[in-house]
């Protein structure tokens, strides 16, 4: 297993070196009333370009930033200057959201060199790190992708899995949404979870300076939760996105490569033929 996180110090030691490629990829719901894309270009880690879930997606799928072919990621990171035989490292400025979830991607796609700036942006700005405004013009490289099918569950694979069984499905929402006593952000989704599923709120995860939990702690997590992390494991969430980091973190503890429900909780409880429980 090799770790899927790089500290800050590692980072900056590496910043000049040229087959190491930064990316920003910063998310925000719509709720929030920020722009990342904007965020980014008032100030981003030197050389880093800016990696737009909602636009390397899926354009044709009504749920959002659902995986896009290989055809079209391909073509986008390769505008990014993001290929072959470069280490990645991706960060945000929003406690892993979503720089878990363009980690995922890069495997989806075959690019298994790929990392998360542990702490993100925050951490890098509160050590004093340099930061720039000037715009990034990346040389094209050429990205070859391999879809890994292994690593994503659509919505007739988690139904059959309720039949089965034969993966333990964790939820990365919070309890309140997962118990279906708060609100779902997102208008028109029901309320509650997938029969079956267990809780395991991400930002449970994440220290209070934004790094990732230490190893021992993330196991006692997924322990007190239920989760068996030496058997099969699908991570859901809301969108697709915080599922990411559950992912991350079961790599970060040797559990190997749990895959992610793509359309999540937007597209299971949007449904009125998913049951529900709450």
């Amino acid at each position: 297993m090799t770790d899927a996180l790089v500290t800050t110090e590692w980072l900056a030691d590496h910043l000049g070196a040229p087959d190491v490629k930064v990316v920003d990829a910063t998310w925000f719901m719509p709720a929030a009333g920020r722009d990342a894309r904007q965020e980014y270009e008032a100030a981003h880690i030197p050389g880093a370009v800016f990696f737009d879930i909602d636009e390397i997606a899926d354009s044709d799928n009504p749920l959002p930033h659902m995986l896009p072919s290989a055809a079209k990621f391909s073509s986008r990171v390769r505008q990014l200057g993001l290929g072959d035989g470069t280490r990645i490292v991706i960060y945000d400025n929003n406690r892993f959201s979503a720089s878990t979830r363009a980690w995922w991607m890069f495997r989806v796609f075959g690019h298994p060199d790929v990392v998360v700036l542990d702490g993100g942006l925050r951490k890098w700005q509160a050590e004093e790190r340099p930061v720039d405004d000037r715009p990034v013009v990346p040389r094209e490289r050429h990205f070859t992708a391999r879809q890994n099918h292994l690593l994503v569950r659509d919505l007739e694979q988690m139904r059959a899995n309720l039949v089965s069984r034969g993966e333990q499905v964790v939820d990365a929402r919070s309890a309140g949404r997962f118990a279906g006593t708060e609100a779902e952000p997102r208008a028109g989704l029901r309320a509650g979870h997938i029969p079956q599923s267990v809780c395991l709120p991400y930002l449970g995860l994440i220290a209070p300076d934004g790094t990732l939990l230490p190893e021992s702690a993330l196991r006692e997590r997924f322990v007190a939760a239920g989760v068996d992390h030496q058997q099969p494991i699908v991570t859901t969430c809301g969108s697709g996105v915080s599922a990411c980091v559950l992912a991350l973190a079961l790599h970060q503890i040797g559990a190997g490569d749990a895959a992610v429900y793509d359309g999540s909780w937007t597209e299971w409880g949007g449904r009125r033929d998913t049951p529900v429980e709450t």
